[in-house]
């Protein structure tokens, strides 16, 4: 799908500008601000060259807002719609939002392509500085895309990596010289003598001639005309971690600890990631002649809260950046979700106003789920329970014009606090033979047809485990679908456990004792049993110590999707649910045996969408915390997005409510709970029992995330956090709570 933009001109002697209409609406244009671009039309007191500026700036919007984005499911969205209000939110940084990193990608990706094609019409070589890690890789999908459809031709340009691990071989899996080869330069046409990496092979001799060479052939090159950076989670920008100076130049530099914790899933546990690297410094990066910064996801948004809105720090490097002149912030919803204009946007402007630029947020005016949020947020600012907000809270935090619909504080107060109210329940599936105006699930049909999808084999137990066990003892007919098999975060120490287990009762117990524990009685063990023992166990620990590339060895990793397959049947026999209702899905994104996983495709989408129609159910529950830090989550939920669209028509469908659970990876802010359930001190230690079943991600987990915690831990944790919010603001008092929140559809 694309958006055919008809750009127009208006021009007028007093005050010219150009114009789109959307959705019949006319937009004006009447300078290059949002675009980053120095064309100020009605400064021209010449017409002619005024008319010369405004055919410029036609271009300019022609070229930003019209290119395809391809329909991602429930995801597209209009790219007309990317530009937020700047200036008011007391911001030291250009800020550009965008509804989803795609978009966000294809826009820097485009400012990278004019910038290469216009100094390729002067005859001169474009200057680029380049990042590494998970928010380019769509940046330079689009560059490959452009190369490839529209001839776009990198053969002027000349390239500068920001860092490179040390020690590090370049055909590492793990490097950055790699990385850039497999997602970049491999699919274009630059010069292969105008690749510039830091090497992470070097005798350490030779570090500091080797990083004095790669500051001088920038200077050479004429310095860097763009440079591309990401942000880490502590506000490292290249490996310029906390501490670094403004001042600093490329060099040799130690990776802080937070870093290697957060590349520990890539290198399959922090004690193989480097401590050492070899990093532009920030004055370099500070030298560039334009600077833009990419971050998307929530887990982001606090270091760019940090890095936008305070001080520049040299503890969060990447706030240094607010010295440069040309530097902009390209983020997503999640990624900006910290930032005062979406957290509390009424402290600094009038949201009963409309804005020029649609809000992704929509917060604009003050409707009942505003004002739910921002009371809330005034709750815990003031720390007072919501029923003791006075008129003065109100006004001291620009949230008077609430007052517009309500008479007083006094109104609007008992309006959150039975929004709140209305949404515990201890009956997830709904309270029979009862008025359920004030619970958030119907309760009719009394005994429903549940199915819980959960993207790995333990989502379900560690982020609802109690209310799956609700459900089922309230007599409700619960199904689990197991989207992947997780098979990944297995390590092969738990493999070689399990086949230790297998050896050794193959080698202690003697033929008879085996056959009458597993023989037919027509089919019998022989005495080479202890062979086939000992061998399964000799070739897996082969397997596993000697090959090179285990990552692909489907034999390990099909024995460790049962391994995790097994656990799960476990959890849910303990929960008390029938083995009949248990399904692996084994979606086709997930089947690469490696932490990147494939596009989902149309057969995903149809085996998630045949489950659905098959079971017709009268509540869904899935995952919807998208902080899981390989993507699995967010894959897992855009096809039960898609699976809901084409299924949305038939009768079934309309009967259906479809609740997002949180809690592995994250937890739902309390303004967008729609339901919670208290769970008891019982239930509570059930649901742990349940996720010790897990046994293979207990102890060590392969793949932590940003959080050391165990799964359990940070399960319980949550939950006793959400009861102690909803306590904090006035209600009552639980232990512990599981939250959702509704999709509709």
């Amino acid at each position: 799908m694309s958006y055919e933009i008809q750009v127009k001109i208006n021009f007028n002697k007093e005050r010219s500008f150009c114009y789109y209409n959307k959705k019949g609406k006319r937009i004006r244009v009447y300078n290059g601000n949002n675009f980053n671009q120095n064309l100020f039309p009605n400064k021209e007191k010449n017409l002619d060259k005024r008319k010369s500026l405004l055919k410029e700036l036609k271009t300019l919007i022609e070229n930003n807002l019209n290119y395809s984005i391809q329909k991602d499911y429930d995801l597209n969205e209009d790219p007309r719609d990317v530009f937020y209000e700047q200036s008011i939110f007391k911001e030291r940084i250009a800020v550009k939002l965008f509804e989803h990193p795609k978009i966000g990608s294809k826009s820097v990706a485009l400012e990278i392509a004019n910038l290469i094609r216009d100094k390729q019409s002067k005859g001169k070589s474009c200057v680029l500085g380049l990042a590494t890690g998970s928010s380019p890789i769509s940046i330079y999908s689009e560059l490959v895309r452009m190369h490839k459809e529209e001839k776009l031709s990198f053969h002027n340009v000349i390239t500068f990596n920001l860092d490179e691990y040390f020690p590090m071989q370049p055909n590492s899996r793990h490097s950055y010289h790699k990385f850039m080869f497999d997602f970049l330069f491999d699919h274009i046409d630059i010069q292969k003598k105008n690749i510039n990496i830091p090497r992470g092979d070097l005798n350490p001799n030779y570090i500091e001639s080797h990083c004095v060479d790669f500051e001088n052939k920038i200077k050479l090159a004429g310095g860097l005309d763009f440079q591309l950076l990401g942000i880490g989670r502590n506000g490292h920008i290249g490996f310029n971690e906390p501490g670094s100076i403004e001042s600093s130049v490329t060099r040799k530099v130690k990776i802080e600890e937070t870093t290697r914790f957060d590349a520990a899933d890539e290198f399959t546990g922090i004690e193989n990631v480097p401590k050492d690297a070899i990093s532009m410094g920030i004055k370099t990066i500070l030298k560039a002649k334009k600077i833009t910064l990419v971050a998307w996801g929530d887990s982001k948004s606090n270091i760019i809260k940090k890095s936008v809105e305070e001080k520049t720090n040299e503890l969060v490097p990447a706030s240094l950046l607010q010295n440069h002149p040309n530097c902009t912030f390209i983020l997503d919803k999640e990624s900006a979700s910290s930032l005062n204009r979406i957290r509390c946007p009424w402290v600094y402007t009038n949201i009963n106003k409309k804005p020029k630029n649609k809000l992704s947020t929509s917060i604009v005016g003050w409707s009942d789920i505003n004002i739910k949020k921002a009371i809330i947020w005034l709750s815990i600012k003031k720390n007072k329970p919501i029923l003791q907000l006075t008129d003065e809270d109100y006004n001291e935090n620009g949230m008077g014009g609430i007052f517009e619909n309500y008479k007083s504080a006094y109104d609007t107060n008992i309006l959150v606090f039975n929004m709140l109210e209305h949404s515990i329940t201890g009956w997830p599936g709904g309270k029979p033979n009862s008025d359920d105006s004030y619970i958030p699930e119907r309760s009719k049909p009394y005994k429903k047809r549940v199915l819980i999808f959960s993207p790995h084999p333990d989502d379900d137990v560690i982020s609802m485990g109690g209310t799956f066990s609700k459900l089922i003892n309230q007599g409700h007919d619960v199904h689990v679908a197991y989207q992947t098999s997780g098979n990944i975060a297995v390590s092969n120490e738990k493999v070689l456990e399990i086949a230790e287990l297998i050896k050794r009762l193959t080698v202690s117990l003697s033929t008879n004792e085996l056959n009458k524990l597993i023989s037919d009685g027509k089919n019998k063990l022989e005495k080479n049993h202890i062979v086939w023992g000992i061998n399964f166990h000799n070739s897996l620990k082969s397997l596993i110590t000697e090959k090179i590339d285990i990552d692909r060895d489907n034999t390990l990793n099909k024995i460790k999707g049962i391994i995790r397959k097994s656990e799960a049947l476990q959890a849910c026999n303990y929960i008390g649910l029938e083995k009949n209702k248990i399904y692996n899905l084994d979606m086709p994104f997930y089947q690469t045996g490696k932490i990147k996983k494939k596009d989902l495709s149309s057969a995903d989408i149809k085996v998630v969408q045949n489950l659905i129609n098959r079971i017709k159910p009268h509540q869904i529950y899935a995952a919807g915390d998208l902080s899981d830090p390989h993507g699995t989550h967010r894959l897992c939920l855009q096809s039960i997005y898609k699976s809901i669209d084409n299924l949305k028509s038939k009768s079934f469908m309309k009967n259906c409510n479809v609740w997002l659970y949180s809690g592995a990876w994250d937890e739902w802010r309390i303004d967008e709970i729609d339901m919670a359930v208290p769970l008891s001190p019982k239930q509570i230690l059930k649901k742990r029992r349940a996720i010790y079943k897990h046994l293979s991600q207990k102890d060590v987990i392969i793949f932590p995330g940003q959080d050391s915690r165990e799964f359990w831990q940070r399960a319980e944790d949550r939950n006793k956090n959400t009861a102690k919010l909803f306590s904090d603001l006035g209600l009552a008092k639980y232990g512990s709570m599981e939250a959702f929140k509704r999709y509709y559809f």
